[in-house]
C-alpha cells in the first residue's frame, strides 16, 4: 500500500520527488525562475513536464488548471497516466489547492488513480523480471491550504480504502483464465477475506448448484472441465437493520459456447468476470472503511466452453426462480448466470428480512458500449429512487453512469414459444435493455433492483491493450456513504 501525507507546507524538497501542480498555484516550486516561467507559460494550454534543472526536486509537471477542474472527461488522469508509467520518482507531491467543493468530481478520479499506482501487471509474476524495473511510487504527499484539510482528509481515507478493493478486483480480473478458474476465484476470495472479522463466505460447488436448483448457472458451466461455483460473501458491519445485496457476473472465460465468438471477440474474454471481481472488491473496500451496514455479495462463476455437455441453442433450462428459459443463443450466457444470482440473492434474509435492494454488475453487452462509449456505465432499473441515488453517486464520485429505459414495452423481446422466456431477442434490437428486461423477471416486485452494464467501463483501454479498471467500485462506495448520511 502506498503511504500518504496531507500537508500545508512541504518540509523539504528531495531529488526523488515528482511535483504535480498547475500555473498560478500558491505552491512555491523549487526550480529556477527562468525554467518555472517557461513551464508556467506552456502549461496554460498543455502539459509541461521537466526532469532536468528542477533541483532540489527531481521532476516537475504542470498541467492546465482546466484539467484539474474537469469532472467529466478526466483530462487530469488521462494526462498523468503515461507520465507516471515511465517515471523514476518514489515520492509524488500532488498540489490539491485547485480543488474546492465544486470540483470534487474531478478530485475523486485522481485519488483513485493515484492510490491504484502500486498495482501493476508485473505483480502477477508472469513476465520475466526486467533488469532495471521502473521505480514504484512509495509515498503520496498531498499539498493543500489549511482551510482545505477538513474536506480533503475524509476523501483521502475513502479513496485509500476504495483503492484496496479496486486493486483486489483488478488483480483477479487481469489474471489469465487458465489460472483464474471458478474454483480458484472462490478460493482466492476465502483467502483474501480471512483477515477481516466482518467478512465471511460460503461456496456452492457444482453438485450443490444442481441440488439447489440453480439451473441456469448449471447450464452455462456444464460444458467446461472447470465446473461452476456460487460464492456468497457476507459483510456484517451492523447487527441490526436492513441489508443490501450485490450480484456479479463471473464468466471466467467466455468462448461464446456453441455460438462461438471470433478470435478478436474472444481475446479479452478473461475479463467477462469483472462484475463478480468488482463485487468482491466492493466487499473488501467496505470492510476497510468499517461501514455500519450489512451487505451480501453473490458471485455466479462459470466458464462458457465447448464440450460434449455444453448447452445448445434450443435447450430449455429451469432457473432458481422456477421460470423456464429457452437458450436461443449460447453467447448470451451472462444474463443466465445473473438471473440465478439475482433470484438467489433475493431469497436471502437477515433477521428474517429480505434485501433492501439488489444491484447486479456485469460486462453484459457490447451494445451498451455502442450506446454510451467507454466512460459511462449503463443503468437500467424501474425503481426511481435507485435510479436517482445511483446517478447522483456517480456524478459525485467521478464514476458516472447513464440511465437507459426499462419497462414492459420490452417484454416481447424475451418471449419464447416453448418456455417462459428466451435469453435473447430474435430481432437483434435493444440488446442492452432486452437483457436487462430479462433479468428483471428474476427480481421480485417487492425488492428494488438495478442493473449496471459495465462493458465499457470495466476496462482501461490504452495503446491497443486492455486492463481491468475496478469501476464501478467508487460509485457503489459513494452510494453506500450517501445512504448512511440520509
Amino acid at each position: 500500500m502506498i503511504n500518504y501525507r496531507l500537508l500545508s507546507e512541504i518540509p523539504t524538497w528531495e531529488v526523488n520527488s515528482h511535483v504535480i501542480s498547475y500555473p498560478g498555484s500558491p505552491l512555491q516550486l523549487p526550480c529556477n525562475a527562468a525554467l518555472l516561467q517557461e513551464l508556467q507559460t506552456t502549461a496554460q494550454q498543455q502539459t509541461a513536464d521537466c526532469a532536468y534543472g528542477c533541483a532540489p526536486a527531481g521532476r516537475i509537471t504542470l498541467l492546465p488548471k482546466t484539467f484539474w477542474l474537469d469532472g467529466q472527461t478526466s483530462k487530469l488522469v488521462t494526462a498523468l497516466r503515461p507520465l507516471l508509467r515511465c517515471g523514476t520518482s518514489t515520492q509524488l507531491i500532488v498540489d490539491c489547492t485547485a480543488f474546492d467543493h465544486r470540483s470534487l468530481p474531478a478530485l475523486n478520479p485522481l485519488l483513485h488513480f493515484l492510490f491504484n499506482l502500486d498495482y501493476q501487471l508485473s505483480d502477477l509474476g508472469l513476465k520475466k523480471a526486467e533488469t532495471s524495473p521502473t521505480p514504484r511510487i512509495q509515498e503520496l504527499v498531498f499539498y493543500c491550504q489549511p482551510e482545505q484539510r477538513a474536506t480533503l482528509e475524509p476523501r483521502l481515507s475513502q479513496a485509500t480504502a476504495t483503492a484496496i478493493g479496486m486493486k483486489a478486483a483488478r488483480r483477479i480480473a487481469d489474471m489469465p483464465s487458465d489460472r483464474c478458474t471458478p474454483a480458484f476465484f472462490a478460493s482466492e476470495i476465502a483467502r483474501q477475506i480471512a483477515p477481516y472479522p466482518s467478512l465471511s463466505c460460503e461456496v456452492l460447488d457444482e453438485q450443490q448448484i444442481a441440488e439447489q436448483g440453480l439451473g441456469l448457472l448449471q447450464a452455462v458451466g456444464k460444458g467446461a472441465d472447470n465446473p461452476p461455483r456460487l460464492v456468497v460473501i457476507r459483510y456484517q458491519g451492523s447487527v441490526t437493520g436492513p441489508f443490501s445485496a450485490y450480484v456479479g457476473k463471473g464468466i471466467t472465460f467466455d468462448t461464446g459456447g456453441l455460438w462461438l465468438k471470433g478470435g478478436d471477440g474472444m481475446y479479452t474474454m478473461k475479463y467477462d468476470m469483472c462484475g463478480a471481481a468488482n463485487v468482491f472488491g466492493l466487499m473488501l473496500a467496505v470492510a476497510e472503511l468499517k461501514l455500519p451496514v450489512s451487505l451480501v455479495g453473490v458471485l455466479a462463476l462459470a466458464e462458457n466452453m465447448i464440450g460434449p455437455a455444453a448447452m445448445r441453442p434450443g435447450d430449455v433450462a429451469t432457473s432458481y426462480s422456477g421460470l423456464t428459459v429457452e437458450i436461443n443463443n449460447t453467447d448470451a450466457e451472462g444474463r443466465l448466470v445473473l438471473a440465478d444470482g439475482i433470484a438467489y440473492a433475493s431469497r436471502l434474509t437477515n433477521n428474517q428480512r429480505p434485501p433492501e435492494y439488489v444491484i447486479d454488475l456485469a460486462t453484459l453487452t457490447g451494445a451498451v458500449v455502442k450506446a454510451l462509449g467507454y466512460d459511462l456505465s449503463g443503468l437500467m432499473t424501474e425503481d426511481e429512487n435507485l435510479r436517482h441515488d445511483l446517478t447522483q453517486a456517480g456524478l459525485r464520485s467521478g464514476d458516472p453512469l447513464w440511465s437507459l429505459p426499462l419497462d414492459d414495452r420490452f417484454s416481447k423481446q424475451v418471449e419464447s414459444h416453448i418456455a417462459d422466456l428466451c435469453n435473447t431477442p430474435t430481432n437483434n434490437a435493444a440488446i442492452s435493455t432486452s437483457a436487462a428486461y430479462f433479468l428483471s423477471r428474476f427480481s421480485p416486485a417487492n425488492i428494488p433492483w438495478a442493473h449496471l452494464d459495465i462493458s465499457g467501463t470495466a476496462l482501461w483501454r490504452e495503446n491497443g491493450r486492455s486492463v481491468a479498471s475496478g469501476r464501478p467500485i467508487p460509485l457503489l462506495i459513494q452510494h453506500l456513504l450517501e445512504r448512511l448520511e440520509k
